[in-house]
C-alpha cells in the first residue's frame, strides 16, 4: 500500500509499505478520509510537540475514518463492510487513569501520528476494534474524521461542568476552536463569544453558531467581553489557540468563580499569569488532554445534523499531494479551515 512518510521535518515522500495484518481484536481499515491537525503540521514544522520528538521518519494523521474490510478471529464489535470512526489513541486499559475512566492519561496509550506511533496517511490502517466507532450511511467519511478534534471540546465541556444558559469565551477559531463551537452550542451554551485574527474563521464561527465575534486586531477582546456581560465575564473561557496573549486574555475574561479551560498548547513551556487574579477572583483552571468517552455522543451529535461541520472543509488533496496538503494548511490561514486528505482518492 501507499503511505506519506516524514522522513524529516518539511519531508514528505510516499513510500510503498506492507498492508498490517490483523490477528485477535484488531481490525484493517481502508482510510478514506485524514483530516490535516494542527499537531501535524507541528511535527512537521519542527519535529517534536513538547517532550514528543520525532527521531525516524514517521507517518503523520489521526483525524479519521474508514471502512472495515478485514476483521481478526475475536473481533465482535464490528464487522467487513461496517463505516468507522476511528478514535486514535490505544490505551491498556489496565493502569489507574484507564479503570477511573480517564483514559486519556494511560501512560502506555499509543497515540496515532505521536512518535514513535505511525498514523494515519496511509491506505490502510490496523486498529484495535474497541477503538473503532460504527456511523450511520448519511454521515460522511469527512464529518466522522472530524468527530476527533470535536471531542477535544466536549471533553474541555465536560472537565468545566459547562451548564445550559452558560456565556461562552473561545479564544481561537482554528479547527480545534471551531468545532468547539459546536460543542458548547450542544451544552446549552447561549452567548458564544469567540476571538481570532483572521476574519474568514470568525465568518465560519458565526455559521457554527457564535453568537458575537471579536477580531482581536480590530477590538480588545476584553473590553468587549465586558461590554457583553454586563461588566460580569463570561462563565468558561476556552483557549485554544495556544497562544500566551490569548491564554492571559482568556483568564481576564472569565467572571469570578469562573472557569477556563487550556485546550492549546504554547510553544513555550511556561506563561505569565496573573496569580493574584486567580486567587481574588477564585478561579477554576483545567487542563485539557486529548479526550475520553467522547465519540459515541460526538458521533451522535454530528448524525443529527445539528451544525455543519461540513462547512470547515475548504482543502481536499489525495495521498499523493500529503506535503501540498500541510504546505496549505500551514501557510494558508487567512482563506483554509480544515484540510482534507483521502487516501483512496479523494471523494
Amino acid at each position: 500500500m501507499k503511505a506519506a512518510v516524514m522522513n524529516k521535518p518539511f519531508d514528505i515522500e510516499i513510500q510503498e509499505v506492507p498492508v498490517p495484518e490483523v490477528q485477535g481484536n484488531e481490525v484493517l481499515v481502508k482510510v478514506m478520509a485524514v483530516g490535516v491537525c494542527g499537531s501535524d503540521i507541528h511535527y512537521y514544522e519542527h519535529g517534536k510537540i513538547g517532550r514528543y520528538v520525532v527521531e525516524k521518519p514517521i507517518i503523520l494523521g489521526h483525524e479519521c475514518a474508514g471502512i472495515v474490510v478485514e476483521v481478526g478471529e475475536h473481533v465482535t464489535k464490528v464487522k467487513v463492510g461496517d463505516r468507522v470512526a476511528i478514535e486514535p489513541g490505544i490505551t491498556c486499559g489496565r493502569c489507574d487513569y484507564c479503570k477511573e475512566g480517564r483514559y486519556n492519561l494511560c501512560p502506555d496509550v499509543q497515540f496515532l501520528a505521536t512518535p514513535p506511533v505511525d498514523g494515519a496517511f496511509v491506505q490502510y490502517i490496523k486498529h484495535r476494534e474497541d477503538f473503532l466507532f460504527s456511523i450511520s450511511d448519511d454521515l460522511s467519511y469527512e464529518e466522522a474524521a472530524l468527530v476527533e478534534p470535536f471531542s477535544v471540546g466536549i471533553h474541555a465541556a465536560n472537565r468545566a461542568n459547562l451548564k445550559p444558559g452558560s456565556t461562552v469565551a473561545i479564544m481561537g477559531m482554528g479547527p480545534v476552536g471551531l468545532t468547539a463551537i459546536s460543542a458548547v452550542k450542544a451544552f446549552g451554551a447561549t452567548k458564544i463569544i469567540v476571538t481570532d485574527l483572521e476574519d474568514n474563521r470568525l465568518e465560519a464561527a458565526k455559521k457554527l453558531g457564535a453568537t458575537h465575534v471579536i477580531n482581536v486586531l480590530e477590538q480588545d477582546p476584553n473590553e468587549v467581553i465586558r461590554d457583553i456581560t454586563d461588566g460580569k465575564g463570561v462563565d468558561v473561557a476556552f483557549e485554544t489557540a495556544g497562544n500566551p496573549k490569548a491564554l492571559q486574555s482568556a483568564l481576564k475574561a472569565v467572571k469570578r468563580g469562573g472557569k477556563m479551560a487550556i485546550v492549546g498548547l504554547p510553544p513555550q513551556d511556561e506563561i505569565a499569569l496573573n496569580v493574584p487574579l486567580i486567587a481574588d477572583n477564585e478561579l477554576d483552571i483545567f487542563g485539557i488532554f486529548r479526550y475520553s468517552n467522547t465519540y459515541p455522543q460526538g458521533i451522535e451529535f454530528l448524525q443529527s445534523k445539528n451544525v455543519d461541520v461540513k462547512s470547515l472543509i475548504t482543502d481536499k488533496f489525495s495521498l499523493e499531494e500529503t506535503k501540498e496538503a500541510m504546505e496549505r494548511a500551514r501557510l494558508n490561514k487567512k482563506a483554509s479551515l480544515k484540510v482534507m486528505v483521502y487516501p483512496n482518492g479523494v471523494l
